[in-house]
């Protein structure tokens, strides 16, 4: 049944109400406590309701890190209310894009920003009715919760009401807009707790932008359910990270692969410089992560969890600090509030019915049910039925598990090409490559080939003072991979177009010249 107790919009006042002095977010400038920050929701809430924005609607966010973005967030679910987190390094053309595609009521963003939503705005076939820029001088949005009419009470809700539309990353394409309920905040946030043993006197630093999954969903919201303190930064700044950790004494940290190889680059060049001894966390997801960036922070006496989820459905496995090592390479074991199967990739095409379970070390496609997943994507009927089968959500990445249920990705299933006859995943070799010691990042698509169908091309980022050498590169694959996994040529690249999240944008290896 719809009960406010359901609404993810009052996790804060229920902590204002326990514990409203308790610190809840630190940002450059500015600390607020539940109290605050509580208050500053609810008269968000209470602008939205007085412009007439209510249930199901859009409210879209074109934010940098900042406490606005949360404050949003929570007073847009508190209405039932739509929060529609957008990227804000995409230029006009790609925001007037998702601008049409989910028709948002209201339009909160950086005052800095303004010719672009400006140029957006007027690009777009469904633009906002309200616009709100956040940071300016005067700072409209600081007046508008200063003359906000006293706070509305909680609306009710069901546990599967939308309560965010966060668009995929698009490394392949266009974005979709998945649909995510109450609940899956709410069970997301529990499975982050259970992992990362959150407690109310953590310090949690996030250093990722809120409009994808692992800055929002894995770090931020759980840890204000939990009732500790958000210590939140506008960007990823390597060289401040660390005095950061010291400063603020940070006891959890997330980040992608390649900030931590940055991380892992600054505690080499000066080992012992910073007292860490708060940091009881450290975790990365959103891509591979090369095995020997593990035993590069266990050489500092520090542990790199890792993870592995989606943005229709976050975290879905993680590896706890006693497995680094032991598992390097694997991405964990399942979460608690989930249920995973390996299906064979046969079977998973036909009915449910006739999914048949991979077998140990067989390669098979992840497929989840639970409380975590998606209510589909926005507008998107084909592409929703073609993810959720039933109860069942199809991810589209290929794993295989160990006998102790410990699952390895090997790639995405639209990644995989087939050279030959045979089933080659990009994420196999790329492992094996990022061990190679003149490489310091590697991706590997398939292109054609007049006699094999498809083949190989690795796009290679060398380590600083290594030179690409093709045929030694190719001799360190052959003695790990089969003959038909190689591939055929090595490209040598500045650096690999990544989304905001980590992952490698494939269509823009593959047309150069893509946005």
């Amino acid at each position: 049944m719809p009960s406010p107790i359901h609404n993810v919009g009052g996790w804060l006042e229920r902590w204002a109400l326990r514990a409203g002095d308790r610190p809840a977010l630190v940002e450059p400038g500015r600390s607020l406590d539940y109290r605050a920050l509580a208050g500053r929701s609810a008269a968000f809430a209470a602008w939205l309701a007085r412009s007439g924005v209510g249930r199901g609607e859009r409210v879209a966010l074109l934010l940098r890190n900042r406490s606005a973005y949360l404050e949003a967030v929570f007073g847009a679910a508190r209405l039932g209310a739509i929060a529609v987190p957008i990227n804000a390094r995409l230029t006009a053309r790609e925001v007037a894009g998702l601008l049409d595609d989910c028709a948002p009521a209201v339009l909160l963003y950086e005052a800095e920003l303004s010719a672009r939503v400006d140029d957006a705005c007027g690009r777009s076939a469904r633009p906002p009715r309200l616009r709100l820029a956040c940071g300016g001088a005067p700072d409209a949005y600081e007046e508008a919760l200063a003359g906000a009419p006293p706070a509305a009470a909680i609306e009710p809700v069901s546990p599967d009401d939308p309560m965010l539309l966060l668009y995929t990353s698009g490394t392949t394409g266009a974005p979709k807009g998945a649909l995510l309920p109450h609940r899956k905040t709410l069970y997301n946030s529990l499975n982050a707790q259970l992992f990362f043993g959150l407690r109310a006197a953590d310090r949690v630093l996030v250093v990722l932008p809120f409009f994808h999954s692992f800055g929002l969903l894995i770090l931020a919201l759980p840890a204000l359910y939990t009732g500790a303190a958000v210590v939140l930064r506008p960007r990823f700044d390597a060289d401040a990270f660390w005095p950061d950790v010291e400063r603020e004494r940070i006891s959890v940290a997330g980040g992608v692969p390649t900030m931590f190889q940055e991380l892992l680059e600054r505690l080499e060049a000066r080992p012992g410089a910073w007292d860490l001894g708060s940091l009881r966390v450290l975790f990365t997801a959103g891509a591979a992560v090369p095995v020997e960036t593990v035993r590069g922070f266990e050489r500092h006496r520090l542990v790199l969890a890792q993870g592995y989820g989606q943005t229709e459905t976050s975290i879905l496995c993680c590896l706890d600090g006693r497995d680094a090592l032991r598992k390097a390479g694997s991405v964990g074991r399942p979460v608690l509030h989930a249920e995973l199967r390996l299906v064979t990739r046969q079977s998973v095409g036909g009915p449910t019915r006739r999914w048949r379970d991979a077998a140990p070390g067989e390669p098979g496609e992840i497929v989840v049910r639970g409380p975590i997943t998606m209510l589909g994507y926005w507008d998107r009927p084909e592409a929703t039925a073609e993810a959720l089968r039933g109860e069942w959500l199809r991810t589209g990445d290929v794993a295989v598990r160990d006998e102790e249920g410990f699952y390895t990705l090997v790639g995405r299933a639209r990644q995989m090409f087939i050279s030959g006859g045979e089933n080659v995943y990009p994420a196999e070799i790329e492992a094996v490559y990022a061990e190679h010691p003149a490489v310091r990042e590697i991706a590997v698509v398939g292109v054609p080939d007049p006699r094999w169908g498809e083949v190989g091309r690795a796009y290679v980022v060398p380590r600083p003072g290594a030179s690409l050498d093709p045929r030694a590169l190719l001799a360190w694959g052959a003695e790990r991979l089969a003959r038909f996994k190689l591939p055929r040529d090595f490209v040598a690249v500045e650096s690999l177009p990544r989304t905001a999240s980590g992952k490698v944008e494939l269509h823009r290896l593959e047309r150069p010249d893509a946005p």
